[in-house]
């Protein structure tokens, strides 16, 4: 074995590493070996999260502090052979074939290619058209930040316990935390955006002070944003266990409930994540035991519309115009329209 290239095995496969010794974060000097072994050591707790599922890479070939950056959805060409893809759907209709997670060592080969974060889509490859994981992404704005979200995390678990659903939380590796609910896979993805956006309006009400859905900045104010567009088709948020492009290499990291309001996103690196996970096990090791119906939420989506008027909320810029979607007006520019009309 040369300098410039290692050879790193888990769950029996072996997979290349070249140029091993290249710092991926150079505040903190791990290399792309470093994360290659980081994720043997999380294999388990990773795959729980990735197995089955298309996903997409956030690549840096020269590392966080390279200069550049990109995402990688098709899969590209030259893939080994054990390393599989799935056929998913854009928000165009256009298709696509998207690498998919079957075994541990598929992290290690994005690793290969650069990739400092690992995005799955909530759903598996059998069927990509019908999510099973809803996400609610907790996003503190100017104001706000961990701990706020922290309050606002723990608001939803009691909010989605009351629904008879079982959440689970993770730190995003930023500032905010992502609630996630394992749930029978039979809705599209419009309808469990629907159901999110029934979720954080409901959050909203009961706490206005600490919770926002406006999908648009101005009026967001001090508070957290429900972000209910990461449950749209095509948006993904990081895998619990990914490295994140921070420069401390903070992972998105599994955390129990009870010990939510004791930790911080420095907590959680590829440096302390390993020593971590076997010493207090996986938080999300029961994540797939109940699969949860969305039934209620949907109610509370059908009440909205009907009671109070509410219907859905504004896509992601990049989407075709969606079916009973609003105006994609950005609130101040309207008025200025409005008032030069």
């Amino acid at each position: 074995m040369s300098s410039s290239e290692a050879f790193v095995t888990v769950a029996g496969r072996e997979v290349r590493i070249s140029s091993p010794e290249r710092v991926c974060y150079p505040a903190v000097g791990v290399t792309k070996l470093d994360l290659a072994e980081y994720y043997v050591a999380v294999a388990e707790g990773l795959l729980r999260s990735l197995a089955g599922r298309p996903m997409a890479l956030h690549r840096f070939p020269g590392g966080l502090d390279g200069g550049s950056s990109f995402y990688t959805k098709h899969a590209p060409k030259g893939l080994p052979d054990w390393v599989q893809t799935a056929e998913v759907t854009f928000p165009s209709g256009r298709t696509g074939r998207e690498v998919c997670v079957t075994e541990p060592a598929t992290a290690l080969w994005a690793v290969q290619m650069n990739a400092l974060e690992l995005h799955p889509w909530p759903v598996r490859r059998e069927d990509t058209d019908h999510p099973d994981e809803l996400r609610l992404d907790l996003d503190p704005q100017p104001g706000t930040g961990f701990a706020e979200a922290v309050e606002a995390a723990t608001e939803a678990e009691a909010l989605l316990t009351e629904l008879g659903m079982v959440p689970f939380v993770k730190t995003s590796g930023g500032r905010g935390l992502h609630v996630l609910v394992r749930i029978e896979p039979r809705w599209s993805f419009v309808e469990t955006r629907r159901a999110v956006i029934a979720l954080a309006r409901e959050l909203e009400r009961r706490r206005p002070e600490l919770f926002t859905t406006s999908w648009w900045k101005e009026e967001r104010g001090e508070r957290i944003f429900a972000d209910f567009n990461q449950m749209a088709r095509d948006r993904m948020l990081a895998a619990a266990y990914s490295t994140r492009a921070t420069p401390e290499a903070t992972v998105s990291m599994p955390v129990r409930w009870t010990e939510l309001a004791d930790v911080a996103p420095e907590d959680f690196t590829v440096r302390t994540v390993p020593a971590l996970l076997a010493e207090r096990g996986d938080a999300h090791e029961s994540l797939d035991e109940a699969p949860a119906t969305l039934d209620a939420l949907l109610e509370m989506a059908e009440r909205d519309e009907h009671d109070r008027g509410l219907g859905d909320l504004p896509y992601p810029p990049d989407f075709p115009k969606m079916p009973g979607e609003p105006k994609r007006v950005q609130p101040s520019k309207a008025r200025h329209d409005a008032d030069q009309g």
